[in-house]
C-alpha cells in the first residue's frame, strides 16, 4: 500500500463560518476523518504547513511547500496538498517549475464548499487526489478536481462558484477519475532526468493589462522598477499605437528588462506576427510570446526564471519555450 503526506494549508476545503464569513480551520486529521474509506486506497501521515484563504498564498507559501515535499520525499510515495481554490492554478504551476522531473505525484486538490457541510464536493475530491496520487503510473505535479486530472501548468479556474471550476487549457485533462477508476487520456513517459528542487522565485515581475485608452503615465515606473513586464494584451497580441513609441523608448533604454507578451484571451493564446500593432513592435522590444501558455504558468515560468541563475539573457529565450510538465505545446514552432 502506497504512503502518501497529506499536506494541508487552508482554503475553502477547511473552512468553517466565522463572523466574518468562511475562515480556514479544519485540521488535516478532521478532514481526513470525513473520508473514512481512505484507509483502503493508501497509507497517509498529516502535516499541517499552512493555514491560509488561498487569496493570501504568495510565492513564498510555494517555496514553504517545494521545501516540505524535499524533505519529506524519499520517505512518501506521493504528496497531496489541500489547498484553496482562488489561486490553486498559480500554485500549480509554480511547483511544476519549482519541483521538475518528478517521478512521484504531488496532486493538488481543494472544494467549493467546505468539507463539513451536508452538500459539498471535498469528499470526492480528495478520494479522487488520493486515488490518483496512490496510482503507479502517476507523477508529476496536477491538480485533481471534480473527477479531472489536469497539469500543473495547464489549469486555469474558470467558475467561481461550481463544482466544475477548472478547465484545462488548450490541452486535454491527463485523466478523468470515476468511481475510483483512473482512465488517462496522455500517458505517463517515465522523466528520464532526475528530479530536481529549485527554492527561489524572483516576485519583482508586473502584469500590464491593456484597456482601451491606456495611459502612458505608469509605464516609465513600471519599467524602472520591475525586472521583467508581462504585457496582458487584447487578442493574440499587441501594443496600441498611443503608447507604442513610450514602450519603445523604454524597452530601448532597459534593455535588459524581460518582456513578454501575454493574452486576455483564454484560449488560442498569442501571436504578434498577425497584426501590425505586434508583428513591429515585436521585434522593436524583443518580445517573448506565451503563445499558449496559460497566463498562471507564464507568471510562474517567469518568477522561476529570474530567480535561476543557471538561466542568462542569452539562454533565457530557449528556457522559456522549453517544454516543462506540458507547459508549451505550440510555443514558437506552432503549427496552427
Amino acid at each position: 500500500m502506497k504512503k502518501i503526506l497529506f499536506i494541508a494549508t487552508g482554503g475553502t476545503i477547511a473552512s468553517k463560518k466565522s463572523e466574518n464569513g468562511l475562515k480556514p480551520q479544519i485540521s488535516p486529521d478532521e478532514l481526513l476523518s470525513y473520508i473514512p474509506s481512505l484507509n483502503k486506497i493508501c497509507e497517509v501521515d498529516t502535516l499541517q504547513l499552512l493555514n491560509l484563504d488561498s487569496s493570501n498564498m504568495e510565492p513564498r507559501h510555494w517555496i514553504m511547500m517545494e521545501e516540505c515535499i524535499k524533505e519529506h520525499y524519499d520517505v512518501y510515495d506521493g504528496f497531496v496538498i489541500a489547498h484553496g481554490t482562488d489561486t490553486m492554478a498559480y500554485t500549480a504551476a509554480g511547483l511544476s517549475y519549482m519541483i521538475q522531473n518528478s517521478k512521484k505525484p504531488i496532486v493538488i486538490t481543494g472544494s467549493q464548499k467546505p468539507i463539513n457541510m451536508d452538500i459539498t464536493d471535498a469528499k470526492t475530491n480528495l478520494i479522487d487526489s488520493f486515488t490518483y496520487a496512490s496510482d503507479d503510473k502517476s507523477q508529476g505535479v496536477s491538480i485533481v478536481f471534480d473527477g479531472k486530472v489536469i497539469a500543473g501548468t495547464r489549469a486555469k479556474k474558470v467558475r467561481s462558484k461550481s463544482y466544475n471550476a477548472f478547465s484545462s487549457i488548450d490541452f486535454p485533462s491527463l485523466a478523468v477519475i470515476q468511481d475510483g477508476q483512473i482512465m488517462r487520456y496522455i500517458p505517463m513517459l517515465p522523466y528520464e532526468e532526475e528530479v530536481r528542487f529549485y527554492n527561489q522565485m524572483n516576485e519583482n515581475i508586473f502584469l500590464l493589462k491593456l484597456i482601451p485608452g491606456i495611459s502612458t503615465q505608469m509605464l516609465t515606473y513600471i519599467f524602472s522598477h520591475y525586472d521583467a513586464i508581462i504585457v496582458e494584451s487584447f487578442g493574440v497580441g499587441g501594443i496600441p499605437m498611443s503608447i507604442q513609441k513610450t514602450f519603445y523608448d523604454l524597452c530601448a533604454k532597459y534593455p535588459d528588462k524581460t518582456i513578454i507578451m501575454a493574452t486576455q484571451v483564454a484560449h488560442e493564446g498569442s501571436d504578434m506576427t498577425v497584426y501590425e500593432v505586434g508583428n513591429e513592435m515585436k521585434v522593436m522590444c524583443n518580445f517573448l510570446e506565451s503563445y499558449d501558455m496559460t497566463l498562471e504558468s507564464v507568471i510562474a515560468k517567469t518568477m522561476w526564471m529570474l530567480a535561476n541563475k543557471e538561466i542568462t539573457k542569452e539562454n533565457q529565450e530557449d528556457i522559456f519555450y522549453k517544454n516543462i510538465n506540458y507547459d508549451v505545446i505550440f510555443g514558437k514552432n506552432r503549427i496552427c
